[in-house]
């Protein structure tokens, strides 16, 4: 199994998960930029038919920016800038026409758009600590405007404007929040293999790439180990597939014991896996190795009543000697190992000698 070419890293570092919310960001940023400004269109002819000539040309060209950056928006690298330097001109704005001369009590209800639309563009950091001071600036802004009668009614009306405004701030700040964990969970879940806790396939050939970009600046030496579990097919046939289940993610933690922090264990597909062995020469890489597949064989899975005997077979290859990309020194690694099952399996091959 090889790698499948992948897009230069320079434009996929945002992938799989990451790249879907990416995608789906600058999705929701243009639909707000364009229904925003299709709105201040429609207020751009009513104020042009109240006679506000002026008013209305500075909506036209204000809803004409929005759509070309809505259009706009999706080629942009960062995007945080632009919701930036939507949000803050539109809150503004927003409170403006609270005080204006002739301004409509009902203008105010735009100030709950604030919440929704900063934790939405923002997140719940970002978004709480913009909407926030605004949503409280705006208050004190009605409350000077249009001065509360302490009579009931008018305490009732006000109550029933501050506490419909709490409530979405605190629902959107809660649904914020368990939206940042299910997808933390979702990342989670693609960056590891579901059976073994390892890094999965696709997270391990990003680090690999990544890995490989960062040697080629630093010039410092890189090892990729593909092991293959011996026999495995015959331990789901003898002992069932639980037990197979189990001798992978006994292998995984017996690698795990000693591999480096810095060193990055991923499971390749069935019971392939791969070691990426950072700043490592071909000779420490080797030692370590043979330890790692000695310790395998030396430490059978116990199973029930049962010991149940496991062995890999190696093929090692270096960044740069034995290829420069990522597919080539997979290529490299592979061919390696199945020369290892060739001449006996249990063993570790790291040259063509």
């Amino acid at each position: 199994m090889f790698f499948k070419p992948r897009p230069p890293a320079g434009n996929s570092h945002h992938a799989s998960v990451t790249d879907l919310q990416d995608i789906g960001q600058r999705s929701l940023i243009r639909i707000i930029f364009a229904t925003t400004g299709l709105i201040l269109w429609v207020f751009c002819i009513l104020q042009f038919m109240a006679g506000n000539y002026l008013f209305a040309s500075f909506e036209a060209v204000v809803g004409a920016l929005l759509v070309w950056g809505g259009w706009r928006i999706v080629r942009v690298r960062n995007v945080v800038p632009w919701v930036y330097l939507y949000l803050l001109p539109t809150f503004s704005f927003l409170l403006y026409i609270i005080v204006i001369p002739d301004a409509s009590s009902t203008a105010f209800v735009w100030v709950y758009t604030f919440p929704v639309l900063s934790y939405l563009l923002l997140g719940r950091e970002r978004g709480g600590l913009l909407a926030l001071p605004f949503v409280l600036l705006a208050l004190l802004l009605y409350l000077t405007t249009y001065p509360v009668k302490l009579d009931a009614r008018s305490l009732i009306d006000l109550g029933n404007a501050v506490l419909c405004g709490l409530m979405i701030i605190v629902f959107v700040h809660l649904y914020e929040a368990r939206r940042a964990v299910a997808h933390q969970q979702l990342q989670k879940m693609a960056r590891t293999d579901a059976l073994t806790g390892v890094a999965s396939r696709g997270s391990f050939q990003r680090d690999l790439e990544q890995s490989i970009l960062e040697a080629q600046r630093t010039r410092r030496p890189l090892v990729l180990v593909i092991l293959d579990v011996d026999h495995f097919k015959a331990v789901n046939d003898q002992y069932g597939h639980h037990a197979g289940d189990q001798a992978l993610r006994h292998i995984c933690n017996r690698l795990s014991l000693r591999l480096r922090q810095t060193d990055l264990l991923g499971r390749l597909g069935g019971e392939e896996f791969g070691v990426l062995l950072l700043n490592t020469e071909r000779d420490a890489a080797v030692a370590l190795v043979e330890a790692l597949r000695e310790q395998i064989a030396s430490a059978p899975l116990v199973y029930g009543e049962q010991q149940i005997y496991l062995t890999v077979t190696m093929g090692l290859a270096q960044w740069p000697t034995d290829g420069i990309t990522a597919e080539q020194l997979y290529r490299c690694a592979d061919q390696r190992l199945y020369r290892g099952k060739a001449q006996g399996r249990n063993r570790l091959v790291s040259d063509n000698t």
